[in-house]
């Protein structure tokens, strides 16, 4: 743990970091112990990090004319096995810290992808909730306006995350496009008509549906018939809804920053439909949703509690979709004790590590983050694919290839864990893949 406190004493603000630094090295000790050549080549040290940091002003002028200034960043953490890929986050909590862990994070996700991908994080503290489509845009084109100095095809490939959807890459890449003078697929999380995949805005949410049946089926078990609790109310969470419909499970909860719903007869088709139109078109609060529908029961956010009440309901599995550390010790207890028994993480980094703690201690089925959810930036590597062979997929063909990618996740994650005498511990499995290739390519490549 030499390298945790090292990396603590570096920069001892930045806790989301040290959160996921600690939970990687924790896992790898029985690797560094069967492999001297990664601590003689001091692979840890080099991998927490980053290869470069890029932070830069974003000036912009709103609607009536005055000047804003935000920050934006680039963490470009680990190319060992590809160009750097990662989402931009635009979202008042953004700070270097924050970069940092989803970056980190990000490293071991698309290194368990199997696709050749580095791993980068960026975004702005900037807050889209309230800006004209005008401003939005107008921000958008001053940030590219500095990061398109960083990026390219085949060097930094970023894509959307909170905040960043289909109408801000549109604006991203217009702006590099004008500015480099060429159509490449340096953005990903594009639209259909210019260069997007199918199932891309699917994909994180389908995956971790997907990753939560693999784990079932060891056991010859199924989603069908069962109910699920899913947190948040955007992108990944409207989708891991939908494949729950599709495969047989009742969802019964979302949420947003406002509260959260509890709809105890299901989420179905029709009203998903309605929450979906409702989100993303109207930019509503989810307590519309319990106007609509009188039988469901919104409840407000209360800052007071040291527990989210959205995980404290009967359910047999959970799937946390809005951001990170939104399940700590208490609720993870309300989990166990709710009858919860497959978790599989769709927002990256959800859990607290008290609380993993207590999922592992009671043999849940935990699927992490790096894992789970890597069905986003999977489909994001498949786009990166489409784009240089200048063709697009079906929809049938890209579905496919994701539910292969899950399955062969699962398997890495349930095989190296079972290797290194921690059977159905998939945050070893997911840690000790993902660092055990990414070590290797850094190896070959000499101290670089």
């Amino acid at each position: 743990m030499e390298i945790l406190e090292l990396v603590k004493s570096r920069d001892p603000q930045e806790r989301e970091f040290h959160q996921a630094v600690g939970e990687v090295v924790h896992s790898i000790k029985p690797v560094l112990d069967r492999n001297p050549s990664y601590r003689s080549a001091r692979i840890v040290e080099r991998i927490v990090e980053p290869e470069r940091v890029i932070m830069f002003r974003v000036p912009w002028v709103d609607d009536q004319g005055d000047v804003h200034v935000n920050r934006g960043f680039r963490v470009e953490m680990n190319s060992a096995i590809g160009p750097y890929k990662g989402g931009l986050r635009f979202h008042p909590s953004v700070n270097l810290g924050i970069l940092k862990f989803l970056a980190f994070e990000q490293v071991f996700k698309n290194a368990l992808t199997t696709l050749p991908m580095g791993g980068g994080k960026g975004g702005s503290d900037f807050d889209p909730k309230g800006k004209t489509p005008m401003e939005i845009q107008r921000f958008c084109q001053s940030f590219m306006l500095e990061l398109s100095r960083h990026i390219g095809p085949n060097t930094d490939i970023p894509a959307g995350d909170i905040g960043v959807g289909a109408r801000e890459i549109g604006y991203l890449f217009g702006m590099y496009k004008k500015l480099r003078n060429e159509f490449t697929g340096v953005l990903t999380g594009k639209r259909l008509g210019w260069g997007g995949s199918l199932i891309r805005p699917e994909a994180t949410g389908y995956g971790s549906v997907y990753f939560a049946s693999e784990m079932l089926k060891v056991d010859s078990k199924s989603l069908e018939g069962t109910t699920s609790l899913v947190s948040g109310s955007g992108n990944v969470a409207q989708f891991t809804m939908e494949k729950l419909i599709e495969l047989g499970s009742k969802p019964v909860t979302f949420s947003d920053s406002s509260g959260y719903i509890y709809d105890e007869s299901g989420v179905t088709r029709e009203k998903l439909d309605y929450l979906m139109r409702l989100k993303n078109e109207r930019f509503g609060r989810v307590k519309e949703y319990a106007d609509k529908y009188p039988e469901a029961v919104y409840t407000p956010v209360d800052p007071a509690l040291d527990h989210n009440p959205l995980w404290n309901h009967k359910a047999d599995c959970a799937f946390p979709s809005a951001t990170q550390n939104e399940i700590n010790a208490v609720d993870a207890a309300n989990l166990v004790r709710n009858g919860v028994g497959v978790i599989s993480e769709g927002a990256n980094m959800p859990t607290t590590p008290d609380g993993v703690d207590i999922l592992l201690d009671s043999h849940v089925l935990y699927g992490p983050a790096k894992a789970a959810n890597a069905g986003g930036v999977s489909v994001s590597g498949l786009e990166m694919t489409q784009n240089s062979q200048r063709l697009a997929w079906t929809r049938e063909e890209v579905d496919k290839r994701l539910h292969i990618i899950m399955a062969t996740i699962h398997t890495m994650c349930l095989e190296t864990a079972e290797r290194y005498g921690t059977p159905r511990n998939y945050v070893n499995g997911a840690n000790i893949a993902g660092f055990c290739k990414v070590a290797d390519a850094m190896l070959d490549q000499g101290v670089v």
